[in-house]
Formats: structure tokens, sequence, C-alpha cells
């Protein structure tokens, strides 16, 4: 009984023996693989600088830790200095459309702002005036402008003011922003350590890439500092001046229109009796002439009645 379990624990021993000899030879094999990896990736790495530049920018875009996506969302609903693009609209009546335009126009440049468009239509004085004028006003100032222009009116017809908040898009273009730096610093070492033509060739290709896209965003990013800055209102101008013409003054003033009419009917009898003298006086010859031949053909008449036998 006591060899049978001494034989047991001299089998379980050896059995033992013989599994830490594989792991042994296990780990050795694949610390030689690991070696081998490293010497292959070191030797391949001279000849591919451009792409591995490449792999790592794509690799730090799309392989963005979920954690630093919320982050940046967080911060650009945290932030304080927000990007809200605001627009208005307004539609307002006046009584004297060129003053008021004018006026309009003056103020802009007070409140340190500027016209983008202006138009006018209709002729100075007319009942349709209007017009319209599209102007950009600092965004701290363009609700007192906005004020103002109501202030200024006879009538606001419309008054509509929006805002789009762009903050989250202008904080995902600094880190695009960002990103594109830390590549073309990269490309830039990479640049200065290659030694073959056709690696500074492929380097300066993507180097010419990403600079246009630092570019493009740089754009962004100022278009959108502009448009959060600087407020855009377009203000619609309708004169409506009525002017009643059958209450003027001179048209009631009865007695001088009495008199007007008194000279006219004397200067129209003294023009008929003028025009009379002088058809008589310029047509006296003719007028004698026709006197003479009726005088002589009447006395013949009368001659003759008078010679006739009576029944």
């Amino acid at each position: 009984m006591k060899k049978s379990i001494f034989l047991i624990l001299v089998g379980l021993c050896f059995f033992m023996f013989l599994a830490a000899c594989s792991n042994e030879s296990k780990s050795g094999d694949s610390a030689e693989l690991a070696e081998d990896y490293d010497s292959s990736e070191e030797k391949s790495e001279g000849y591919s600088l451009s792409n591995s530049a490449e792999n790592e920018s794509v690799n730090e875009e799309s392989d963005a830790p979920q954690d630093d996506k919320r982050a940046s969302t967080n911060k650009a609903d945290l932030a304080v200095d927000r990007k809200i693009i605001y627009t208005a609209n307004l539609a307002i009546e006046v009584k004297d459309f060129q003053p008021s335009f004018n006026h309009i126009q003056s103020k802009v440049t007070d409140y340190g702002g500027y016209i983008v468009e202006s138009n006018m239509s209709g002729v100075e004085g007319d009942d349709m005036a209007n017009g319209y004028i599209t102007v950009r006003i600092p965004q701290d100032q363009f609700r007192d402008f906005i004020q103002l222009v109501e202030d200024g009116s006879s009538k606001v017809l419309e008054s509509t003011i929006s805002g789009q908040d762009v903050t989250e898009e202008y904080v995902d273009l600094e880190s695009r922003l960002k990103s594109k730096r830390v590549v073309e610093e990269r490309l830039l070492s990479f640049m200065e350590k290659a030694e073959k033509t056709e690696d500074l060739l492929t380097i300066s290709n993507d180097l010419a890439k990403v600079q246009e896209e630092i570019e493009e965003v740089l754009g962004r990013m100022k278009y959108l500092e502009n448009r959060a800055e600087l407020a855009t209102i377009t203000i619609h101008i309708q004169e409506n001046n009525v002017k009643l013409s059958t209450i003027h003054d001179d048209d009631l003033n009865t007695w001088e229109q009495t008199k007007q009419q008194f000279v006219k009917s004397i200067n129209m009898l003294l023009a008929f009796f003028s025009n009379l003298f002088v058809f008589l006086v310029g047509n006296l010859p003719v007028l004698l002439l026709l006197g003479i031949i009726g005088a002589v053909t009447y006395l013949f008449i009368r001659k003759r009645k008078e010679s006739r036998p009576h029944d």
C-alpha cells in the first residue's frame, strides 16, 4: 500500500516537471517572435515614413476615445463665450421716407457697424416710397440698434429675431485644427529625416494636403467668428404719408376765389367788346360797300312797288 502511494506521488512530480518545461519553451518562442517583429519593424520604418504619419493621423481622428468626445461635447455645452449667430428682420412704416432712411444709415456707423446693401424705390414725396437696408451690427449693440429703429418709426409691421448656436461646431473645428497641426509637425520632422527622393515627394504631397485642410478649417472658423461677432439686420421701410388735397387753405378761401372769378368775367367782357371794335373798324370798307349795295337794292325794290298800278 505504501509503495503504491509513493509511485503515485513520483508520477505527479514527473508530470509537473514536464509541464513546467513546456511553458518555458513556449515563452522562449514567443520572446524570439517578438524580437523578430521588432527588428523587422525597425527595418521597415525608414521606407514608410509618410505612410506611418498618415496612419497615425487617421488613427488619431477615428480611434479617439469616447470619453474625449463626451468631454468635448460637455465643454461646448459649458462654454462661457458661446458662438451664436443672430439675424433680425424688421418691417416699419414712417411718415417721411428719405429722412428716416438717412437717419438709419448715419446711426449704423455710430453703433460700430457697416452697411451691406441698401435699396430704395419711388419718387421722393410719393405716398408709396419704400426701400430696405441690410446692416451688420456688433452683437452687444444689435438689440439697442433694433430698439432705436422701432422707436423712430410710426408703426412696426414685423419684428423677427433668430439665433443659431454654432459653439459645438466651433469647438470641433478647434480640435480638428489641433490634430492636423500635430500631423503637420510630424510630417515636417519626417521630411528632415528622409533621405530618398521618393520619400520626400510622398511626404511633400501629404504635407500639402494637410496644410490645405488646415486652411479650410481656419477659414470656416473665421467665418463663424465674424458671423457671431456681427449680427445681420434687414430693415424694410414703407412710407405712409397721407395727403388730403381737398382741405388746403387755397381751396377753402372763398372770397379770394370770388374776386378771381369777377375779374375773369370783366376780362371776358372787355375782350368781347375789344374784339367787336377791332372787327368793325378793321372791316369798315367792306361794311360800307355792303351797306350801299343794300340801300340801293332796298330803294329799287320800293320804287318798283310804288310804280305798280293799284287794283
